[in-house]
């Protein structure tokens, strides 16, 4: 169940020659994969290029009728693999995933496709993750491609920019038989506008073709003594074919004025950016008139060398703007202009940050910068002021990334907590995951994350001695990175070393970090891929003596027990705790619109929510402690005579029951109620309701008039 659905979007992947294609980056880059006559896609989800794997599934019946293969792969890894049928056959096939981590998993694949080559054009799409907005470490893409001789392209965030980079991708990679990244951010991705639509075709050789015509070509395989001729293939054949494809193809494009004593070089990405700043500086305007030579690099690697001169020459500076660090492309480009005997200045990060997103008032500054030191006369005296912002750090209180209101991991470590109150504190070995919320308050829970599906694996080296005070090491692991690395790498390890671990895996029935999309242990009904794979029988499977499901991780009661009992189990080996329950912000997508539906079409339906009674509430907010639910707050308390705020539940509650259960398993108090918010009811329970009312209040007339009898 992704968490968008791209149905009816997909339809316009069917447009023809001549008409004009309008919507999102990624459904374009779908488009301009079916008109360059792809044979076969694939890949794994990951920010920022989730949807594009969401947009791949939708279009599978589309796939299927022009012959194309679809794959949603079971990690990076398969999906490299995946471009081994380019090697020997005249297939071209496109793979998707997050980097840098996707491109990590990937590398033992990559490595080999970019030694032995390919005949087929092979397109790796890789949605760049840097920045502040970006989950994961930060690194670039580029030193994978440097270090891989594969080569990069950063197409302008423009549809029609990307669309001719993905065809001109797999020419470029066949003409010079390397494998091509192309590298799309954020913004890329979901960029929205128009171009003038292809039609589709249909792969000349679809992949069943070639498995029924086996071919192999015995140089392409990376083995003695064909791997030792890779290195100086890649230099002296293929290196100079790149070169040459892209300066005749003109990949790379050139904006503003020809002659000038100053110029910028931008990374192809980043332009709109440039551009943007150039209009703030009033060096540009909105449609791209700016009053500076550009040279765009669509290209990020190979860098070309004439073109490097040709547009350096003449000039006193030039201004990079290259995203990142190290800055790989100012160094070549200092190298390219000294053999070239050019004293053109490269001005880089001596003025731009070294780390950081590259934003408009980012770069707003630092081409002023630029100018005043080499084009003093053409620096703005004024420059256009970016929209009027509050002092965010002042206006608004810090809201570090946590569980969504409901969220089904919070009981998890709601238990955890009251379990290390009892036997101690636990080293906890987090994972990718919405899990790794717990290492932020209320819970602060775990102690290191080392890639996605290796939790267990990192918890490998702590082995519990033998007596009093000694306990297991506890590993979190969620359902996709089980069945993307943890199944191997962690459960497999762990049960052929012995270890004695417990491993808690979050199995929300679908892959919920990446948004929502299907995997083996997934329990909806998938017409194409086999679901309904249970967690715990792989785990068994592969020789896992101790395993529990809890079907209901809300129950925090049991979920203590069960974790408590696997930490003082007297049973040595690895044991795993799969602990189920549907994501809650996806399934609140799905609930709401059937319910507002439903009530609107003038239904009965019912909503459950929690409340506080604030006159039982004792001002302990142990509750919030122990749970730290977003809904869950503060008000004053009702009684004059108290000064404690009691706790109070918000109607964005959405009745998962997990703070009143928190509360009861922890002993707190009985101040939780459920109430259940019922639209169109029926007549009896209008006519129940209204006796109800009628009877407490007149309970509660005659209480006052009891109290008021006793004052006289």
């Amino acid at each position: 169940m992704a968490e968008r659905s791209f149905k009816k979007e997909v339809e316009q992947l069917r447009l023809g020659a001549g008409e004009v294609f309008e919507g999102e980056g990624i459904l374009a880059v779908t488009k301009a994969l079916l008109q360059a006559g792809v044979a076969y896609v694939g890949g794994y989800q990951g920010s920022p290029i989730s949807h594009l794997m969401d947009v791949f599934a939708d279009a599978d019946p589309l796939l299927r009728e022009l012959g194309v293969h679809f794959e949603s792969n079971a990690s990076e890894a398969a999906a490299g693999a995946m471009l081994a049928a380019s090697v020997n056959y005249p297939l071209r096939g496109a793979v998707a995933w997050k980097s840098v981590v996707g491109t990590n998993v990937a590398s033992d694949a990559l490595s080999n496709i970019a030694s032995g080559g390919v005949t087929g054009g092979a397109l790796i799409i890789v949605g760049e993750d840097y920045g502040e907005g970006s989950s994961i470490m930060q690194e670039r893409t580029h030193a994978f491609a440097m270090k891989s001789q594969m080569w990069l392209l950063d197409p302008r965030p423009n549809l029609t920019s990307i669309v001719d980079m993905v065809e001109r991708g797999f020419e470029l990679s066949e003409a010079s038989n390397t494998p091509v990244m192309i590298e799309l951010r954020v913004r890329a991705c979901h960029v929205t506008g128009q171009f003038t639509a292809r039609d589709n075709r249909r792969p000349p050789l679809t992949v069943g073709e070639a498995a029924a015509a086996p071919r192999r070509d015995l140089s392409r395989i990376v083995l003695p003594p064909a791997n030792f001729l890779h290195e100086r293939e890649k230099i002296e054949r293929r290196w100079p074919a790149a070169l040459r494809f892209v300066a005749e193809n003109r990949l790379n494009e050139w904006f503003g004025p020809e002659r000038d004593d100053i110029g910028i070089i931008v990374q192809g990405g980043l332009y709109n950016t440039l551009n943007r700043a150039l209009e703030l500086a009033g060096l540009s305007d909105a449609h791209g008139a700016a009053q500076v030579p550009i040279y765009c690099l669509n290209v990020t690697y190979p860098l070309i060398p004439d073109e490097v001169t040709a547009f350096c020459a003449g000039k006193k500076a030039v201004l990079i703007v290259e995203e990142g660090q190290p800055e790989f492309i100012e160094h070549e480009l200092n190298t390219l202009l000294r053999r070239a005997d050019l004293q053109t200045r490269v001005i880089g990060k001596d003025i731009l940050p070294r780390a950081g997103e590259y934003s408009g008032e980012v770069l707003r500054d630092g081409v002023i910068a630029f100018l005043k030191a080499w084009a003093p006369a053409r620096a703005p005296e004024t420059v256009l002021p970016l929209p009027a912002e509050p002092d965010l750090a002042r206006e608004v209180p810090q809201r570090p990334a946590g569980f969504c209101t409901g969220c089904p991991e919070r009981p998890i470590f709601s238990a955890m907590k009251l379990v290390q109150e009892e036997l101690g504190e636990l080293h906890v070995s987090a994972d990718i995951g919405c899990h790794l919320f717990s290492i932020l308050p209320p819970f602060h829970i775990g102690n290191t994350t080392m890639g996605y599906g290796l939790g267990t694996a990192a918890a490998s080296a702590f082995k519990p001695k033998e007596g009093e005070g000694s306990r297991r090491a506890v590993a979190m692991m969620g359902d996709g990175g089980f069945w993307h690395n943890g199944l191997t790498s962690g459960i497999g390890n762990a049960v052929f070393n012995q270890d004695d671990t417990v491993t808690i895996i979050v199995d929300n029935g679908y892959s919920a970090a990446t948004g929502g999309q299907d995997i083996l242990s997934s329990r909806a009904e998938n017409a194409t891929r086999k679901t309904n794979n249970p967690i715990e029988r792989a785990a068994r499977g592969l020789g896992v003596g101790w395993a529990r499901t809890l079907t209901h991780t809300y129950d925090v009661a049991r979920m203590r027990d069960t974790l408590r009992e696997a930490l003082t189990s007297p049973e040595k080996g690895p044991k795993v705790i799969v602990a189920q329950s549907e994501c809650m912000l996806n399934k609140q997508r799905r609930v709401k619109p059937l319910m507002a539906k439903a009530a609107k079409e003038g239904k009965r339906v019912v909503r459950e929510r929690f409340g506080v009674d604030p006159d039982t509430c004792t001002g302990d907010h142990a509750c919030i402690r122990l749970s730290g639910c977003p809904s869950l707050s503060i008000r004053d308390n009702p009684d004059p005579l108290r000064q404690h705020p009691v706790t109070h539940i918000d109607n964005s509650c959405v009745g998962c029951g997990n703070c009143g259960e928190v509360a009861h398993a922890a002993v707190l108090c009985p101040s939780f109620y459920k109430a259940a918010i019922v639209t169109n009811p029926g007549r009896w329970e209008r006519w129940r309701t209204r006796m109800s009312r009628g009877a407490i209040a007149w309970l509660q007339r005659r209480h006052s008039r009891s109290i008021a009898a006793r004052a006289f």
